[in-house]
């Protein structure tokens, strides 16, 4: 028995690229995907063709590379620009041009906007779709690596440390110097004392530099990115990406960068969901780590309904009576205590960075019976309620008393996050700077839409949508034409070929 023989190298054959491209390919739903985006409108620079200089790659070729791309885990520049040169499907996605690395890098940083642009006029073209309810929306986050390591990342706390190593040494390398009698040793101690002194002066800038941003940690690679704690209390410098995901198909519909925590990211988040969406009362899913009361307050005055589940509860001890246990008068404005004493409050508010509170305590804690299993305070059990505590204990019993709607949660938005870490690498960033980062969070959520988009509708379905989508928009064109030239009998003859030809540029895709 022979083995498997494949075909002569040397054989001519004739071949055109379009067969060589499956029907299903993921090449073909980019390509018609692209080219329904109006990229000028977008914001995508070279767009339009200029009349002097060098011919520039259109846009749509490379926003086709880096969809095609990210899709199969291929993120870097000289690896998308070596896949141009070997796979058979980009050969018929870019008609056979293969821009060089440096193109598709820069294309990706001076895009960061359009990018943005693109994802929401995509979101926009689901909603039209119907693939978006906007009835319930997930908020959730997940942390990536910055292009800056912890050795490059310092706090107030972290510098001092430095410096007071430094003085350590410095002193013991002078005790040393005035010991020692070898010339040779001399120098090389005095040659330690300058580089350690050089050193602390670097430090001393450094904190000079924190003082002036007002923030309370800088980064010397990426000055954006963020010391963050994720998961297991491990450390490391990167970006804490929020998210949004509809919950009829699991459609991603928002993102941006958030600070360390989640604690003043819900509202941000479920605002722009309200504002591109054109909503007026949704649904909101988020775990406990985005309950807070001011954020709770601001969803509410917007008329979303927040589903965000219970901080756990902060009584001084295991042993001691759970807040739950105080019974708040709303009329009275005071707490009854297991023991049954009324609680008040005779100070004003106390302000905090966010929000305000009041202080609720009573002298019948000196006596009590009750004390040992309430509180191990010397001036008895002490209540902080906030201003909010309204809105936090409405939003807790929504949860409570819909826990298997709030479990829907995971199901919306966790998935995502694992598609783009596990299965597309999407672990840490290959850009710095806050604008730059979301391009990449932009490229990989319009992946993922289109994805899903594939997973619902089928290919023929989403194509054939996708064909609606462009034949509706030539029809509009031809529409606004017809409206032009109407116009055009009320503007001087001279202009009419001027506004005709800026028009048609501006419109014809």
């Amino acid at each position: 028995m022979d083995h498997i023989i494949g075909t002569d190298r040397n054989q001519l054959q004739f071949l055109s690229l379009d067969q060589m491209v499956p029907e299903d390919s993921w090449a073909r739903v980019i390509d018609l995907f692209v080219d329904i985006l109006p990229l000028e409108e977008l914001g995508f620079k070279h767009a339009r063709v200029g009349k002097e200089g060098r011919p520039a790659y259109n846009p749509s070729t490379l926003l086709k590379l880096y969809l095609y791309g990210y899709k199969h885990a291929i993120r870097s520049s000289r690896k998308l620009a070596y896949s141009c040169t070997i796979n058979v499907e980009l050969w018929w996605l870019l008609h056979g041009l293969r821009p060089s690395f440096r193109t598709i890098a820069y294309f990706r940083k001076e895009n960061a906007e359009a990018f943005k642009s693109a994802f929401r006029r995509f979101v926009l073209m689901l909603k039209e779709l119907e693939l978006i309810e906007g009835d319930t929306v997930a908020i959730d986050s997940f942390k990536i690596f910055a292009q800056n390591n912890l050795k490059n990342n310092f706090n107030q706390k972290k510098i001092d440390r430095h410096i007071e190593y430094i003085d350590k040494k410095v002193e013991e390398y002078e005790t040393q110097l005035n010991e020692s009698d070898a010339e040779d040793r001399k120098e090389l101690l005095k040659k330690k004392i300058s580089e350690k002194l050089s050193h602390r002066k670097r430090y001393e800038q450094l904190s000079e530099k924190l003082t002036e941003s007002g923030e309370k940690q800088i980064s010397l690679i990426d000055p954006d990115a963020r010391n963050l704690l994720s998961s297991k209390n491990i450390s490391g410098v990167g970006y804490n990406i929020q998210a949004a995901a509809d919950a009829k198909h699991k459609l991603l519909v928002h993102n941006h960068i958030g600070e360390s925590t989640d604690k003043r990211e819900l509202a941000t988040a479920a605002l722009c969901v309200q504002s591109l969406l054109g909503l007026t009362r949704f649904k909101t899913l988020s775990d406990a780590g985005y309950t807070t009361g001011d954020q709770l307050y601001l969803c509410k005055q917007a008329g979303i309904l927040t589903y965000s589940s219970p901080m756990p509860s902060t009584s001084p001890s295991d042993n001691c009576y759970p807040l739950s246990r105080f019974i708040y008068h709303k009329e009275g404005n005071y707490y009854i205590c297991p023991s049954g004493a009324k609680m008040t409050t005779h100070a004003g508010w106390s302000h905090r960075p966010n929000y305000r509170s009041r202080v609720y305590k009573t002298k019948d804690c000196i006596n009590c019976a009750l004390r040992e299993k309430c509180t191990q305070n010397k001036i008895g059990r002490v209540i902080e309620r906030s201003e909010y505590q309204d809105t936090i204990d409405e939003n807790n019993n929504r949860v409570i008393q819909n826990h298997d709607y709030y479990k829907l949660r995971q199901q919306i938005i966790e998935h995502p996050f694992g598609v783009l870490k596990r299965q597309w690498g999407f672990t840490y960033t290959l850009m710095k700077g806050k604008a730059n980062v979301l391009s990449e969070v932009n490229i990989l959520m319009i992946v993922y839409n289109l994805r899903r988009c594939l997973s619902v509708l089928g290919m023929d379905g989403f194509k054939k949508r996708l064909k609606d989508l462009a034949d509706s928009f030539a029809k509009i064109s031809c529409e606004l034409c017809l409206l032009l030239l109407m116009l055009c009998a009320f503007v001087p003859k001279k202009r009419n070929e001027k506004y005709l030809w800026e028009f048609a540029n501006y419109y014809t895709f």
